[in-house]
């Protein structure tokens, strides 16, 4: 629980339209105290905090994690990858001085973390560089960069298939489909159809502690506040297994 979150909570729920990521963060910022250097909750406003956690939950289903949002974010990669693939087999590209930077060169996240030069160009590039150069590849003579740039653009992304269970039986299904309907081969069809999963963890008791100032003094994990409804059940992270396909 921090001031960005909070902030982004009531900001995102204000765009998206949806009411249910509001919270009274007035209230939590009045119930927060200080206790041998650590900051906590006072016990009455456990409450709040609980509508804080609640909302997180609910806007990362319904907004973050939403099959558009999922879809969209995937197909960019994908676009990013056969750029960086074509790249590598000696295709010029189009491109910002900044984003031909990476097109060229391998780099590991630890690369930009040790050489400054790197870092530089990085925030050099921003999200006008990756867009003008995927409106430049609509045209581009690779079939597959073409589509998937053509796929953003005009908003045609990734159908999504959501499940908790497994969904093999579909997956090879879908796979001779689109290869029959795209004409695509089996070696490019990783760029048309794909699996993954996706998680949420609403409230991570290990690593994000929420601590309490009891009535009485003493200090507790919310998760052991008498009647709380951030419970072991909802700490646990919920995972689920999707396929993208083209349409």
């Amino acid at each position: 629980m921090d001031v960005d979150r909070m902030d982004y909570l009531n900001r995102d729920s204000f765009y998206t339209g949806v009411s249910e990521g509001v919270i009274g963060y007035d209230r939590i910022l009045q119930m927060l105290t200080v206790r041998d250097n650590e900051l906590m909750v006072e016990e009455k406003g456990v409450q709040s905090v609980e509508k804080f956690i609640i909302a997180r939950r609910l806007m990362y289903w319904q907004v973050y994690l939403h099959k558009t949002v999922l879809s969209t974010e995937l197909l960019l990669v994908n676009i990013l990858k056969r750029a960086k693939y074509l790249a590598g087999q000696g295709e010029t590209l189009f491109a910002t001085p900044a984003l031909q930077y990476f097109l060229q060169r391998d780099l590991s996240e630890e690369d930009l973390q040790n050489d400054p030069a790197h870092m530089e160009v990085f925030c050099d590039m921003d999200d006008t560089d990756v867009l003008s150069a995927i409106k430049v590849w609509q045209k581009h003579d690779d079939k597959i960069l073409s589509d998937l740039c053509q796929m953003l653009i005009l908003r045609k992304l990734y159908k999504v298939l959501f499940s908790s269970g497994s969904l093999a039986s579909y997956l090879n299904d879908i796979k001779e489909q689109v290869m029959r309907e795209k004409r695509i081969k089996e070696e490019d069809l990783r760029y048309y159809v794909f699996e993954g999963v996706t998680s949420n963890s609403t409230y991570n008791i290990n690593e994000e502690l929420i601590k309490i100032e009891t009535k009485t003094g003493q200090v507790k994990n919310i998760t052991e506040i008498d009647d709380s409804l951030v419970n072991q059940a909802l700490a646990r992270a919920v995972h689920k297994n999707y396929i993208c396909y083209v349409q």
